[in-house]
């Protein structure tokens, strides 16, 4: 292939010297991350394709890829340029960009793949990583041992053993190079979490998957989710995570779901070369096509029929060109859905596309059993079929947690309806969560009224006869049926259960007992008497005192209340409002909520919306936000919450735990004095300057501020949990939404 010959792009500036090998991430949906890796050829974004490049067969050059295609990193492999010696001469005199012809990043693979496909390889563990340095490669790759899913347990056991006993030795002999430790272990779970561990104790720059090709091949890819499942919470988060061999578009959307950051594939060329297409949901044979399945700019002017026409070697690069097109494409929209907060549901409509992948995304998301009431049992049916039997059922609760806690709630914009697959989000399942855990109902509640078969936000329908409710039956709970769960009346805004994009038949649904019942438990309301109220239709008060009369309270809802009246009413329904978000969405504990806005004031825009919550001597608490329904703290507000504290401040950056803080407050993480002029001017506060933190600390979660002597210094919303905050030394940590200057006045 002749060499690109159009516009070239200009080389890439290295890394600034102190940031070489440190990774940081710059957005984040959930586990799902947007990255940067920091080499000497560049700063390498994440996630991102490193096409695989023989150097003895380019089916596309390197130079085209980066001129070309943007493409900011490849992979080559270093046994075969040591085992090839007019390779390995003009690799050591010249450097492997010089050989390849490209200015990007370069990553090399030490020969174990090799010794997978064809046997042991000729080189030794100490030989192939000092070669890979002498040639100026950026990340090197150890000499791991490669396990395969027809091994036996102990077989695996012993290369994980091995592949840990290289580890000090290899990363001695790259000295000053990013070098790559691979994660064995195979099928066993028990193994993947021994190798995450030991190879996680090492100083690694990125840790490769590795083991994962076999099952690819085979399409087993229920296996491998359970191999990220098994391996990445384990990892140190602050090093990238790099799929070992995968490079199918399709695979791309689940697997930077679950944490993938890098990927490597020479499928591009491989399937160029058997005459097979890419595509998000498979592939196809150009013998078998009339039009092209995906229409790509490499092939914008031809037909299938053209390409087939082309000699054998045009025709290759051509199909390898549409491969790489389509890989980046896809990778492209998954680091969009990222940005967007949609990455799950992106993975989640791939699912449907192929029968293995759908298998692997219903194993995912069939959660452990504390999950599993979202919708009633008959919804379950594909789940129960994906799950595991056996001493194997449930032992991945910890694995989804990790998933779920990661996620943030709530968020702007609609929740679109994905059938069954919608209730088992980790967004949705955090949400569910979080009001089960932090929400607590008032104590003098007699009786329960569901309201239901409405879109949300609800109170545009409700408003009238929740004022009248509030005045006439103040130990009444009112609850509203969402599609997704019980909610209560003061959430009636909140992100994701009143902002549901759905069929009129899902947000119509009549309530079953069933689920009522089990709703109501997480909620913390069994043993109240229950009645339902349809909201649709004339005659809703008719149907407000019918059901009244069926828990035993007031059913004159005819009889109108004075302006005096609704006006205490409303301000009585704006408290409970501020209560409880402050409880779902800052931790606080009902005591402290309500202590909090203790003879507040509201500031209500035209139509009666809350913008502010001041306290009683005017000072900003709170701002109900209109876009997701959640709540924002002001200076005064997180001083409050501050002083209503019983834990003692943190003193050192903990393990994170995802249960057991219900109503402590918000996080507290504790800045050093560097980082204090500039969290007061209201700076973000940087991994690198935070001394400690509570073990709740959670992405997208407000959190407080505070030097060492527990002043509080500013609040903002946290970007990464507690075992996160631990590992990184560059990006930002919290992101502050309001500093104190000099003084917390």
């Amino acid at each position: 292939m002749t060499a690109w010959k159009e516009g070239v792009r200009p080389d890439p500036a290295p890394c600034r010297e102190q940031d070489l090998g440190r990774f940081e991430v710059t957005q984040r949906d959930g586990q799902a991350r947007l990255g940067r890796l920091h080499t000497k050829h560049g700063v390498l974004e994440t996630p991102a394709l490193l096409p695989v490049v023989n150097p003895n067969i380019r089916t596309v050059e390197p130079r085209v890829m980066w001129d070309k295609y943007g493409i900011q990193a490849l992979i080559t492999n270093s046994y075969i340029i040591w085992k090839h010696e007019d390779l390995r001469n003009q690799a050591t005199s010249e450097g492997v960009h010089a050989l390849l012809d490209y200015p990007g990043v370069v990553m090399t693979d030490s020969g174990t793949f090799q010794s997978y496909v064809y046997g042991d390889v000729e080189v030794g563990v100490d030989e192939i990583v000092r070669f890979q340095r002498s040639i100026g490669v950026d990340i090197a790759t150890m000499l791991d041992v490669f396990s395969r899913p027809d091994m036996s347990e102990e077989e695996v056991e012993a290369a994980v053993r091995e592949t840990a006993e290289r580890a000090e030795q290899s990363i001695l002999a790259a000295e000053e190079t990013m070098l790559n430790g691979p994660v064995q272990g195979g099928l066993f779970r028990n193994l993947r979490h021994i190798s995450a561990q030991l190879m996680g104790a090492y100083p690694f720059a990125v840790h490769p998957i590795g083991g994962i090709v076999p099952v690819m091949e085979q399409q087993r890819y229920k296996e491998y989710a359970k191999i990220m499942m098994a391996t990445l919470p384990l990892l140190p988060a602050n090093r990238p995570v790099h799929m070992f061999g995968c490079g199918h578009p399709m695979l791309f959307p689940m697997s930077i779901a679950l944490g993938a950051d890098l990927f490597d594939s020479a499928a591009y060329a491989l399937f160029a070369r058997d005459g097979r297409l890419l595509t998000p949901w498979g592939t196809e044979r150009l013998a078998e096509l009339v039009d092209w399945p995906l229409l790509m700019p490499c092939v914008a002017a031809l037909t299938p029929a053209d390409v087939r026409a082309l000699p054998s070697d045009k025709r290759e690069e051509t199909l390898a060109l549409y491969n790489l097109e389509v890989t980046l494409a896809e990778l492209a929209r998954c680091k969009q859905a990222v940005r967007d907060g949609t990455i799950w549901q992106l993975a989640e409509q791939r699912s449907h596309q192929h029968p293995a992948l759908r298998e692997a995304f219903l194993w995912l998301t069939t959660s452990p059993s504390s999950d599993r009431n979202l919708r009633p049992e008959k919804f379950y049916t594909d789940r129960d079929a994906a799950r595991d039997t056996g001493s194997d059922q449930g032992m991945w609760e910890d694995a989804w947690d990790w998933v779920v806690w990661s996620q943030q709630t709530p968020r702007t914009g609609g929740v679109q309806w994905g059938g069954d697959d919608t209730f088992v989000r980790p967004q949705i399942v955090k949400a569910r969560r979080l009001l089960h855990t932090r929400w607590g109902g008032r104590e003098a509640t007699e009786a329960i009224v569901v309201f239901h078969g409405i879109r949300g936000p609800y109170r545009e329908r409700l408003g009238e006869v929740l004022t009248w409710l509030a005045h006439r039956c103040p130990n009444v709970q009112p609850l509203i049926l969402s599609p997704l769960g019980l909610v209560p009346a003061a959430l009636e805004d909140l992100n994701p259960f009143a902002h549901l994009d759905a069929p009129q038949w899902v947000l119509r649904h009549e309530p079953e007992k069933a689920w009522m019942a089990s709703e109501l438990s997480r909620l913390g309301l069994s043993g109240h008497p229950v009645s339902t109220v349809d909201v649709n239709g004339p005659g809703l008060k008719q149907r407000l005192a019918e059901a009244l009369v069926a828990v035993s309270q007031e059913s004159d809802v005819h009889q109108n209340l004075t302006h005096e009246q609704e006006r205490e009413a409303r301000d009585r329904l704006r408290v409970e409002q501020a209560v409880a978000k402050q409880m779902v969405l800052l931790n606080a504990s009902r005591e402290v909520a309500t202590s909090t806005v203790d003879g507040c004031t509201f500031v209500t825009n035209r139509e009666g919306r809350v913008k502010n919550v001041n306290s009683a001597d005017g000072q900003h608490l709170f701002s109900p936000r209109l876009r997701d329904g959640g709540m924002s703290m002001a200076n005064a507000g997180a001083l409050a919450l501050l002083a209503s504290r019983t834990q003692p401040l943190p003193t050192l950056v903990p393990a994170t735990e995802w249960r057991g803080h219900a109503g402590n407050g918000p996080a507290v993480v504790v800045v050093d004095d560097d980082a204090e002029p500039f969290v007061r001017k209201g700076r973000n506060a940087f991994h690198g300057f935070v001394l400690a933190c509570d073990p709740w600390l959670s992405p997208g979660e407000p959190c407080l501020l505070t030097n060492q002597n527990g002043t509080l210094l500013g609040h903002g919303i946290a970007q990464c949990n507690a075992d996160e905050l631990r590992t990184f030394t560059k990006g930002i940590a919290v992101k502050t939404r309001g500093g104190f200057g000099e003084k917390n006045e």
